[in-house]
């Protein structure tokens, strides 16, 4: 199996083929990592889409084992000032979402309170803390990767997750959930 440095040299040597890979492989992803900062996915998929359109123009050196942390930063800056440069906007798209057929309504109502109380618990965290839980555990960067993203020292990083998680563990605490894993 091809490497993201593998995919992206390919695209450098004029093959299309390494520039879908990639997109298959971190499109969603980073949509998702984009909308944590906008809070709109449609302009979250807008600004991925210009993530890449940048790497891919740009061409940049990127070293081995580095595409994941590179390409996140990238998109980190664009959605940091994308975000500076717009008014808050909040999306009604989830209340109109129906539960699965299959699912019972029941374990969907639990699991939906329970996100809803991540999310609210997420939000209340320190906004470093927020973003180097999200990418060390949503996305699996390493804190090595999360550290080049965030333009932070790998201990900085270990401290920001280990407070992160402490904190978040108290406000999941706070608001009932108990059964949390250290």
């Amino acid at each position: 199996m091809s490497t993201d440095e593998e995919f992206y040299k390919q695209y450098l040597c004029g093959d299309e083929a390494g520039l879908e890979s990639l997109m298959k492989k971190y499109g969603d992803p980073l949509t998702l990592y984009i909308n944590g900062y906008l809070h709109d996915v449609h302009e979250a998929e807008d600004l991925m889409i210009e993530a890449f359109s940048y790497l891919f123009t740009k061409k940049p050196r990127i070293r081995d084992g580095g595409f994941k942390a590179y390409l996140y930063k990238a998109a980190r800056h664009m959605a940091l000032r994308h975000k500076s440069r717009r008014q808050i906007f909040f999306s009604f798209e989830d209340l109109t979402g129906e539960p699965d057929g299959k699912t019972l309504v029941e374990e969907v109502v639990r699991t939906k309170e329970r996100n809803q109380i991540l999310h609210f618990c997420m939000d209340e965290l320190n906004s470093e803390y927020r973003e180097t839980l999200y990418l060390t555990y949503f996305e699996g960067m390493s804190y090595q990767q999360a550290a080049e993203v965030m333009g932070k020292s790998v201990k900085q990083i270990t401290n920001m997750v280990y407070r992160g998680k402490e904190r978040l563990r108290g406000l999941l605490e706070r608001e009932g959930i108990t059964n949390v894993e250290p």
